[in-house]
């Protein structure tokens, strides 16, 4: 485990010497990843700091209000309404891979424009190790790594918990004093919903997986889960009232896991899958039934896309 002291004083050195009397944006998402990154360069840097939240539209319900929230100590905190930048360049667009490099040119274009008004050379960001190791071994593009495009319009990128794994990251949080809330937030991918709806990403499809998934968050908490999550994966045949109905099928998935690197897929009880199924499909009505994932990490990755 990471000597939580020692690494707070040498993250915070570094994040020093890196970007020296520059300012910087931090990539801040609302996980412990960018919470964490946040916090020490907040330390380092203090007012040389600008922390960017970009709301892309596909963030789980809640989120950005929990950002304001939680941050609003940081004078600085951008919050950035990209919801229909990103969607529109989303439209169409179905393979998993490219929605996620889509997802990542996407975030960085907008901290570039954020730096550019601060006057910022330097883009701090919560990469760590599973990330790097992901996508550098090409099971997926994480945003913040191999989604990121060729050409970066930043001096340099500080990346300070990049050699640790998750619950590391979360020692370090809990060194830090940072809330609960965000120290213990189960995680959630940097491309967002994109990658809980399989195929073209739509508002419907959204609205559907954020939904499901805030359901899901809720009625599996006592399980305490390392992720658990909804995701919306075709279309079935179902009967709602006298009525058929043609609706989506959400997939539930809730895992255990030290690191994200491998995982099992959680024994859940018959009688909480049938309250989540029937929470789900009975307050949205485009939904036409809810199946649970057994499969574990490998062969499945945890998200679906």
């Amino acid at each position: 485990m990471v000597d939580t002291e020692s690494f707070i004083e040498e993250a915070v050195a570094e994040i020093e010497n890196e970007v020296g009397d520059a300012n910087a944006v931090i990539a801040l998402s609302g996980g412990v990843d960018s919470s964490v990154a946040a916090a020490l360069a907040y330390e380092a840097l203090g007012d040389r700091l600008t922390p960017v939240y970009v709301d892309t539209g596909l963030m789980r319900k809640g989120e950005t209000e929990q950002v304001a929230d939680t941050f609003s100590y940081m004078d600085s905190l951008r919050i950035v309404d990209a919801h229909d930048r990103f969607l529109d360049a989303l439209e169409g667009v179905t393979d998993p891979e490219e929605k996620r490099h889509i997802v990542g040119e996407g975030f960085i274009r907008e901290f570039e424009r954020e730096a550019r008004d601060t006057e910022a050379d330097y883009l701090v960001q919560g990469t760590i190790y599973p990330d790097r190791i992901e996508s550098e071994g090409n099971i997926k593009s994480h945003h913040n790594v191999g989604g990121l495009p060729d050409v970066v319009d930043f001096e340099g990128i500080v990346e300070p918990v990049r050699e640790l794994y998750k619950d590391e990251v979360r020692e370090v949080a809990r060194e830090l004093g940072l809330d609960e809330l965000v120290a213990e937030r189960m995680p959630f991918p940097g491309p967002g919903l994109a990658v809980r709806v399989l195929g073209e990403v739509t508002e419907e499809k959204l609205e559907v997986a954020r939904e499901a998934t805030h359901a899901v968050e809720e009625e599996l908490e006592e399980y305490d889960p390392w992720q658990a999550l909804a995701a919306v994966i075709g279309k079935a045949t179902g009967v709602k009232g006298d009525n058929r109905v043609h609706g989506w099928v959400v997939s539930v998935r809730a895992v255990e896991s030290r690191d994200g690197m491998t995982a099992r897929a959680l024994e859940i009880d018959w009688e909480t899958l049938q309250r989540l199924q029937s929470r789900i499909t009975g307050s949205q009505e485009n939904v036409a039934r809810v199946v649970y994932d057994v499969t574990h990490k490998p062969p499945a990755t945890i998200e679906y896309e």
